[in-house]
């Protein structure tokens, strides 16, 4: 008997990895997820695919865009230059909730989605969907 796998189930396996590793991410770098830890995540292959440095730098980003990641090469085996808007450069507590909302680009490319996005970040920092992003939301006010 063949398996036939939808779209929406692959969107659901999708979902369900990203907080799965979220949860993970929290255990191991939590319960307060602070910019040093920020930073040895960024190194540890387990849940980041992809090499994956921090640059506060918004040239590349459009109006109101508050981080993401750009490619450093053509294969993603080439690392990321993570662009994360420079007011945020001494609000790095308020950074590190930006780069893991962004942090689902860098591992499973453009097939994830901002509901993605929210339950990972949500799910690593160990807070509820709707509080993260009630909080990007604030954030992304201050550009």
């Amino acid at each position: 008997m063949a398996l036939h796998q939808t779209i929406d189930d692959a969107r659901q396996s999708l979902a369900d990895h990203g907080v799965a590793k979220g949860r993970e991410i929290h255990q191991k770098y939590g319960p307060q997820l602070a910019w040093e830890d920020l930073l040895r995540l960024l190194k540890d292959r387990a849940y980041v695919r992809y090499p994956c440095e921090i640059v506060f730098d918004a040239g590349p980003l459009l109006p109101g865009e508050f981080a993401y990641p750009l490619p450093k090469g053509t294969r993603p085996e080439d690392g990321f230059a993570m662009h994360v808007h420079p007011v945020f450069g001494t609000q790095l507590d308020r950074a590190v909730w930006l780069v893991l909302y962004q942090l689902v680009v860098v591992n499973y490319g453009a097939c994830a989605s901002a509901d993605e996005a929210e339950s990972f970040g949500a799910a690593a920092l160990g807070v509820g969907k709707d509080d993260y992003y009630k909080a990007l939301c604030e954030m992304a006010e201050q550009l």
